[in-house]
């Protein structure tokens, strides 16, 4: 992403300065060491498979500086640093997400990304499928209605699968698009991807009622003060962890086809469920 986002040298500096804080600040890397260890799956190379695992992180970041805003969730703390709109302003924050959304599909249409025009097409096309208003788009549209009314499990699961859970299937679709897989190996990865990305985002909301906000970066409690249904809402804190070791052990069983090579995949649904921020 370094060597990828621009650094300019004109009065439009600010944008790339703002889009350069963000991407680069940190946090886990968990869709991109999706794309980097599906596309390992099936021997794709790293020089390929680099390059959408950082255009899906200048996605992932795109949506964070959009949903930190004031018209949004309004956070003043992301990965432990101010978030955009508060180093820069509201304004910037907006284009920093625009640039790097429009950033990410250059990287992913360019050559160097893959030989064959097909996959460059297939990979840009499921990418936008993902983040659309079917996928992370809406999800977060009916993130914001659920702050007028109360959801139901089913309600909560189908917004966190469009919310969160698309780009995470999506990355590790795209090691199956790079990779060339057979349908089978397809629909097992991304049966993997759909289990693991809801228990990531029940570990979220156990973190955002158990977590530190010092360790974890971010403002805790956010859900409760605005009033949302979450899983542990519903369910209660020991079925929502019960729940979300379920889904990682699920996660799991999908890749038992990959036998050894799926191993980062299977330390990852650990990860998942044990981590703490």
């Amino acid at each position: 992403m370094d060597r990828l986002i621009p650094k300019g040298d004109g009065p439009e500096t600010r944008v790339f300065e703002a889009m350069r804080y963000s991407a680069l600040a940190g946090g886990k890397r968990l869709r991109p060491f999706l794309v980097l260890s599906s596309a390992d799956l099936f021997g794709v190379e790293r020089s390929n498979s680099i390059r959408v695992a950082a255009a899906v992180e200048m996605v992932h970041t795109y949506s964070l500086i959009h949903d930190d805003l004031p018209a949004m969730d309004d956070d003043d703390l992301r990965r432990g640093l101010p978030t955009c709109h508060k180093k820069f302003d509201e304004a910037t924050a907006i284009l920093a997400g625009d640039g790097l959304l429009t950033l990410a599909f250059e990287v992913i249409s360019g050559e160097a990304t893959h030989s064959n025009a097909r996959v460059r097409i297939e990979l840009a096309l499921e990418m936008a499928k993902a983040i659309g208003g079917q996928g992370m788009v809406g999800g977060q549209m009916l993130d914001l209605v659920a702050e007028d009314r109360e959801f139901d499990v089913p309600e909560i699961t189908r917004l966190q699968r469009m919310k969160t859970g698309a780009l995470i299937a999506y990355s590790c679709q795209a090691g199956a698009i790079l990779g060339n897989a057979t349908e089978h190996q397809h629909h097992l990865l991304l049966a993997y991807a759909h289990d693991l990305g809801l228990s990531f985002q029940i570990v979220d909301d156990l973190l955002d009622v158990e977590g530190d906000a010092e360790e974890m970066g971010k403002a805790t409690n956010k859900d409760a003060e605005a009033g949302k249904a979450t899983y542990v809402s519903l369910l209660g804190v020991e079925r929502a962890k019960e729940q979300a070791a379920i889904l990682a052990d699920q996660a799991i069983k999908h890749l038992e086809v990959f036998e050894e090579k799926g191993n980062f995949l299977r330390d990852l649904a650990d990860f998942v469920v044990k981590r703490r921020k």
